[in-house]
């Protein structure tokens, strides 16, 4: 059969690449970050069964690695897309690890002996790394990668590598390389609103704003303060937390006029956890409208009401810094109440936005984008994940804002669209 090419590591790509190598196909996984996984490999749970993340998709990683069908590329990225459906020719540049993958083991020994330390953005800055690292302990594949960046070249992982797997700026770089597919896969997934474009929430300006995704490393097991709760201002734990929903959804000035579809859900499962780890702690969700619209939110919705979360419906128009506290005012539209709360810590429940760079991915794929921003299918209602260009399709979050469960089925829907086409492909050379 012929190839096909999966663009993006998250859970759709992944996803879409295992349907298409269990149908006997050969795919070329391709990932411009160190590792695959994407963004579900930072959350601590999974709404609404709260099941462990890396849980559920760290075997779909191993499963990924270790598929004779499956060619892992890594720190690559596609430049282009060139030929038509059938019979594509996919131009990828491959950056440097600076490592040699065939000889190191992930034994981490030199990560442990580098001196310097920068801010780990898989842990939304709330944590460091080294200058050889590893993002997270479940990387696949389970390598290293030294930043070339922020190296000292003090020479220390070089003496202690007894692989000598490490490679010196000169022994690598960027390299050129082109596939040949006959469909191509689109999975590239999304960035999160940025807060600062809403000033009157004081992110970055106070140390106890922070965004819901920083809060989800705060409140993993594996991230940088091992599941405990904690101010950023003081390092104490929180007495009061309140999360302010629609940061940047439905937002027609600084966001975007769309509901990002997962922020109220994901918002009531932290909600729950705070109320299972720490009882004490007081939770309050600040919200518009709450979208609890897929089997077994609502009930999940209901079991944050019985757990003790109070639901205020309303949105807080400032922030501000109270003394030790965050002082948040909020009409409750409800009742008129006038709502004062002196928090511990806010977060702020950003809503999911297109890559920053996802016009520039669409020239160079020769696709389109919709008014909001994302990856435009032929038609909404039937031919969502098909892209204008035929042969090329979407899966998940590079196309709209979805939960997990959506873009798992719109990786496998994608797999099997692709799967047509190669076979048809394959047919007509018989």
């Amino acid at each position: 059969m012929s190839e096909v090419v999966v663009i993006g590591g998250g859970i759709a790509g992944i996803t879409a690449a295992l349907d298409l190598a269990n149908h006997g196909i050969h795919v070329h996984l391709i990932e411009r970050e160190p590792t695959i996984g994407g963004h579900m490999a930072m959350l601590d749970k999974t709404f609404p069964t709260n099941d462990c993340s890396m849980c559920i998709l760290s075997p779909k990683m191993v499963d990924a690695a270790r598929h004779p069908k499956i060619s892992l590329h890594t720190c690559t990225e596609v430049t282009s897309i060139e030929g038509e459906s059938g019979d594509f020719t996919v131009h990828v540049t491959r950056h440097p690890r600076y490592i040699k993958e065939s000889e190191c083991t992930g034994c981490d020994d030199c990560v442990a002996i580098c001196p310097v330390e920068v801010y780990n953005r898989f842990d939304a800055g709330l944590g460091v790394r080294k200058a050889i690292y590893k993002a997270h302990p479940q990387v696949v594949p389970n390598i290293v990668i030294r930043d070339a960046e922020h190296c000292i070249n003090c020479g220390l992982c070089y003496s202690i590598c007894g692989k000598r797997a490490i490679l010196r700026d000169n022994e690598d770089g960027e390299e050129q390389a082109y596939i040949k597919a006959a469909a191509v896969v689109i999975a590239t997934g999304y960035e999160v609103f940025d807060a600062t474009k809403k000033p009157s929430y004081r992110y970055r300006q106070i140390p106890d704003v922070i965004s819901s995704i920083e809060f989800e490393r705060m409140i993993n097991a594996s991230g940088p303060t091992q599941g405990a709760l904690k101010r950023l201002s003081d390092g104490t734990k929180p007495k009061k937390i309140v999360f302010v929903q629609c940061v940047g959804s439905r937002d027609c000035t600084a966001g975007s006029p769309s509901c990002s579809a997962v922020c109220c859900m994901y918002a009531v499962k932290n909600a729950l956890l705070i109320r299972e780890k720490s009882p004490e702690t007081e939770v309050t969700i600040l919200y518009m409208d709450i979208r609890a619209y897929g089997k077994g939110y609502e009930e999940f919705y209901e079991r944050a009401k019985n757990a003790g979360v109070r639901f205020v419906r309303g949105l807080p128009g400032d922030l501000y810094q109270n003394n030790a506290h965050v002082r948040v005012h909020v009409e409750n539209t409800e009742n008129r109440e006038l709502v004062k709360i002196d928090a511990d810590l806010v977060v702020l429940s950003v809503g999911i936005r297109p890559q920053t760079d996802a016009a520039a991915i669409a020239e160079r794929y020769g696709i389109t984008l919709d008014e909001t921003g994302f990856f435009a299918g032929l038609d909404q209602k039937s031919e969502h994940i098909t892209s204008i260009r035929p042969g090329i399709f979407l899966a998940g979050t590079c196309r709209e804002p979805m939960d997990i469960p959506d873009t798992v089925a719109e990786g496998g829907a994608a797999a099997m669209r692709a799967v047509i086409t190669s076979m048809k492909g394959e047919h007509a050379t018989l």
